[in-house]
């Protein structure tokens, strides 16, 4: 065994290597902060999946238009979310990266995002990520943000730059978890701006990375600011989608 595989062995003997969701003991193989069985108990988006949206359909019953396109406005070319919320192991990850102080969940979350298929042009043209911001005193008492950890991690496996400089949030906004749609729209309204020159902007696709989209207000707020400030268009991408009203998944 090399210097380093001791190393590691007499670590997790006084410091054993739990999972940070149901802790459970790690195996020797498990080099991630989630074990399979909790990534196994995750619910995946269920398929079939708009090619603009990516949001789940059920193909018997499908109408002539999308149910959660008209959420989007026209500049946002598509959006992507790779696990059910709220409920289940996935919630789970979540709260252990928003609130439990597991930045380190990030990484597997952030790997399975990757591997989610855009449309070509979006593959082709997407020029930055881009994390949705927090508020300062959100973010000093989290320690981190988030969408940028997932950002930053994403970022190596799709091979483009994180740009956290060109947009941020000019107000506290009050907590979107209980509200309505339209209550959530008006509390991120004017919320955020972009923060560069628009010749910076200028041309350029965006993806906007956040951990959860459920009405996309959020989302749609950010995309607004980045469009006005000069991008030509925007796309989304998540770890978690909750269902739109009707959905039966």
């Amino acid at each position: 065994m090399s210097l380093r595989g001791m190393s590691q062995a007499l670590l997790d003997l006084v410091l054993p290597r739990v999972c940070a969701i149901c802790g459970a003991a790690l195996s020797e193989h498990e080099r991630e902060m989630v074990c399979g069985n909790c990534w196994l108990k995750a619910q995946e988006l269920p398929r079939p999946r708009c090619d603009r949206c990516g949001h789940p359909y059920d193909p018997t019953r499908r109408a002539v238009d999308c149910a959660w396109c008209p959420l989007l406005p026209p500049f946002v070319r598509s959006a992507r979310s790779a696990y059910v919320l709220p409920g289940g192991q996935a919630e789970h990850i979540v709260h252990a990266l928003k609130y439990q102080g597991w930045p380190a969940v990030a990484e597997p979350m952030a790997r399975r995002m990757a591997l989610l298929r855009f449309p070509a042009d979006v593959e082709r043209e997407r020029a930055a990520l881009v994390p949705v911001p927090l508020a300062r005193s959100r973010e000093r008492e989290r320690g981190y943000n988030q969408s940028m950890e997932l950002a930053r991690h994403l970022s190596r496996y799709w091979t483009i730059p994180v740009r956290a400089d060109v947009l941020e949030r000019t107000r506290s906004t009050a907590t979107q978890t209980q509200l309505t749609p339209g209550e959530r729209r008006r509390n991120v309204s004017g919320a955020f701006r972009a923060t560069v020159h628009r010749e910076v902007l200028r041309g350029l696709h965006l993806v906007l990375v956040d951990d959860v989209v459920t009405t996309a207000a959020t989302l749609n707020a950010c995309a607004a600011a980045l469009h006005s400030g000069g991008a030509r268009i925007i796309s989304f991408v998540t770890f978690g989608r909750a269902p739109a009203i009707g959905d039966r998944w």
